[in-house]
């Protein structure tokens, strides 16, 4: 019986540390962000960056108050963005176009300060990401709102599929919700890389990689990115990002395929999740599901085009950090 157990448990413990060698990476990012942010938020450095963003909501055709909603949801994430957007909804009378574009944008930049660090930490330099971030969100915003009014679709009013409960939050409450998302992101994770073993056991993998990989590589981005930018796209930046980090200290994947795929993931990602907690706030599937994905297509291989131009030396000068990534199958390698 112990020649049984005694390898299931080495495996158990192996497998245990290995996910610890991703999600600890992570947490080094985030559980810092998460503190700054609630300071920043405390001080009321939202409400500041919401009165700057308010001239640019008319670029957009979305009213100024909008502004404050899109900057909560640029530094904070999606909840305190819905909770401003609730309270503010009644009084603005929004169409559903309108809804549907502000949606759009908070899909695309939402919680930059957390996974701007995370694709900084897997080599791309994370001013050229927040850039392509809240631009992108920016110029979707614009070219969207110019082809709904140019049909006229979406123009009846919106209605507010949820109102969340709003009220002062203690600071107890606040760090204990922080923990219990942490450790439930851990355990996320811990099924992700079950999965993943279990796909390369039955070869499901590379059946993973032919499916998707003529797409990807129409795009720019090889083989060898593609199950994690998979997984960046349906879960999230926090797990594609923090495989992509280990694999990027490994040196397995090239810069170039890192830097683009996770362009993509941010332009389009954890598509289930995030677009259901869209929903409730109204708009339509059609603007920040289906136009935003043919969106990050189009501008990740227009990108790609584009920095296919440029010298690898301006790349990392500009792009991506060169001490980042090893080189394939260096000696430097075994010493990470």
């Amino acid at each position: 019986m112990t020649k049984i157990i005694k390898p299931v448990f080495l495996k158990v413990r192996d497998f245990f540390r290995e996910a610890l060698n991703v999600a600890l990476p992570l947490f080094r990012i985030m559980i810092p962000m998460i503190i700054v942010v609630k300071i920043l938020k405390e001080m009321g450095a939202i409400d500041i960056l919401g009165q700057w963003l308010a001239p640019v909501m008319g670029i957009v055709g979305l009213p100024g108050s909008m502004g404050l909603v899109w900057a909560a949801t640029l530094v904070a994430g999606f909840f305190p963005g819905i909770i401003i957007f609730a309270d503010l909804a009644a009084s603005e009378m929004l169409t559903v176009g309108q809804v549907t574009v502000l949606t759009s944008m908070m899909l695309i930049a939402h919680s930059l300060p957390v996974e701007l660090q995370i694709a900084n930490k897997a080599g791309p330099r994370w001013l050229s990401m927040g850039i392509l971030r809240i631009g992108g969100a920016l110029l979707y915003g614009f070219i969207l709102n110019q082809i709904l009014l140019w049909g006229n679709w979406l123009a009846e009013s919106n209605i507010l599929l949820w109102h969340p409960e709003t009220g002062a939050v203690s600071l107890l409450t606040w760090a204990r919700d922080q923990i219990v998302g942490l450790m439930l992101m851990f355990l996320i994770l811990l099924g992700i890389m079950l999965m993943m073993k279990v796909l390369d056991k039955f070869g499901l993998s590379k059946l993973l990689q032919s499916i998707f990989k003529p797409l990807l590589s129409k795009l720019g981005i090889g083989k060898e990115a593609t199950n994690i930018t998979v997984i960046g796209i349906t879960l999230g930046i926090s797990y594609g990002g923090g495989l992509i980090i280990k694999e990027s200290r490994a040196g397995t994947i090239p810069p170039r395929d890192i830097f683009f795929a996770l362009v993509l993931m941010g332009l389009f990602h954890s598509f289930v999740e995030d677009t259901l907690l869209m929903l409730l706030l109204g708009g339509s599937l059609w603007g920040f599901l289906v136009g935003r994905l043919i969106f990050a297509l189009l501008a990740v291989w227009l990108l790609v085009r584009l920095l296919s131009l440029i010298s690898d030396q301006r790349f990392q000068r500009y792009f991506f950090k060169p001490k980042a990534i090893y080189q394939v199958g260096s000696p430097a390698d075994e010493s990470v």
